[in-house]
């Protein structure tokens, strides 16, 4: 059953779901309903935070890795790592090659760039990683959510290639 749950469908359905009742004026229902997801987050946070103290956090480095589990651990405030490192380990899971300019924790915004590339430089690099179909927004909902925005900068400019220029014409071209 867990392996067919994915934080992030959940977290929008829950979303649509108030959106529906939202959409239908009922100020009551929609009050009910925002408080029974309060509710039952404090319920399953303190559920959380409880296993997290009684095996503490060495154990819980096991399964940082699983989607899901980071999720649930990251939004109830528990995840064992810190902010940098779930980022760094979003970014490898979703196999895009991109190079981390900065965080800002105030505004939650990620700065990126693509990585630069070995490749022709005409920009057809293969893209594609683990993160198949998903999004890289996707996936730092998951490991981070602290990134509420991700900004990508333009690729930068490679480096011009270096003209080596000797003092003296090669060895057989020497005049006696």
């Amino acid at each position: 059953m867990s392996a067919t749950i994915d934080g992030v469908q959940a977290g929008r359905r829950v979303e649509e779901v108030l959106d529906r009742l939202a959409a239908t004026g009922d100020r009551t229902a929609c009050a009910a309903a925002e408080e029974l997801v309060r509710v039952l987050m404090d319920f399953y946070g303190a559920g959380l935070a409880r296993i997290v103290e009684k095996v503490g956090a060495g154990p819980l480095r096991a399964v940082c890795d699983d989607e899901l589990v980071a999720s649930l651990l990251s939004l109830h405030g528990l995840h064992p790592e810190d902010v940098h490192t779930r980022i760094a380990r979003a970014l490898a899971a979703h196999g895009e090659p991109v190079e981390l300019l900065g965080f800002d924790a105030e505004s939650g915004v990620l700065r990126l760039r693509p990585a630069a590339s070995t490749g022709c430089g005409c920009g057809s690099g293969s893209g594609g990683g683990s993160g198949a179909g998903r999004t890289l927004e996707d996936t730092l909902a998951c490991f981070a959510p602290e990134v509420t925005g991700v900004e990508r900068e333009p690729a930068a400019a490679p480096a011009p290639a270096l003209l080596q220029i000797g003092t003296r014409p090669p060895s057989p071209a020497r005049v006696p």
